[in-house]
């Protein structure tokens, strides 16, 4: 089946279970698939798409850029290309430029870096949080939807590795979340005062992680 969407045309990928409501999502070859009831007929899922256009196209533009963040090499929000050169046993970052012998270096560096940054600003954030908090040890991980976990079991917080791709800010906003869940274990109005507290632009920042 296909669904029309500004001049577009996008297949719809249709999968039926016993589910009891339906479920729309945007694949990454920008294919709309959508689970739903047995019984349900293709008519109904039209009529739905057709109600919810607003949410689909947006649905739609978040994986595109997606896509294109994906596609290109981004560090901390700024985009490089990578240099394949053999010749080298180092790492060079030069402009927007890095130089690397192989994939297989270029993913260590990435690794390491990840784990230094990410724990530089951990622990500046944990050391100037507003409010007193037990100190949790951090992970690290790739995640597809979540971009901080919070386990009060394990006293742990977990930061997606995407988190590399984007602006510094999203990262010191993603770990003023997490802390902040260390006194609010929720999404309560305390708990957005709380953030807001300690990091009073997160609202533009969130929306870069949209």
């Amino acid at each position: 089946m296909q669904y029309e969407l500004d001049d577009n045309i996008y297949e719809v990928i249709i999968v039926r279970k016993n589910n009891k409501n339906i479920y729309v999502r945007v694949d990454n070859n920008l294919k709309i698939c959508v689970t739903c009831n047995k019984f349900t007929s293709n008519m109904e899922i039209l009529n739905l798409l057709d109600r919810n256009k607003k949410a689909l196209k947006k649905m739609i533009n978040n994986r595109v850029k997606q896509n294109e963040r994906s596609e290109e090499f981004y560090y901390f929000g700024k985009i490089y290309d990578i240099i394949i050169m053999p010749t080298i046993d180092e790492i060079d970052v030069v402009d927007k430029y890095i130089y690397v012998k192989d994939e297989k270096m270029l993913s260590k560096w990435i690794t390491k870096e990840i784990n230094k940054i990410f724990l530089e600003h951990y622990e500046y954030w944990y050391s100037h949080f507003s409010e007193r908090i037990p100190y949790y040890r951090l992970r690290f991980r790739n995640m597809k939807t979540r971009w901080g976990v919070c386990n009060k079991k394990s006293k742990t917080i977990t930061l997606n590795t995407n988190l590399f791709k984007y602006d510094i800010d999203c990262l010191d906003y993603v770990i003023v979340h997490e802390l902040s869940h260390l006194i609010h274990f929720d999404h309560s109005k305390d708990f957005w005062n709380l953030v807001f507290k300690n990091y009073p632009n997160y609202k533009q920042v969130k929306k870069l992680l949209k």
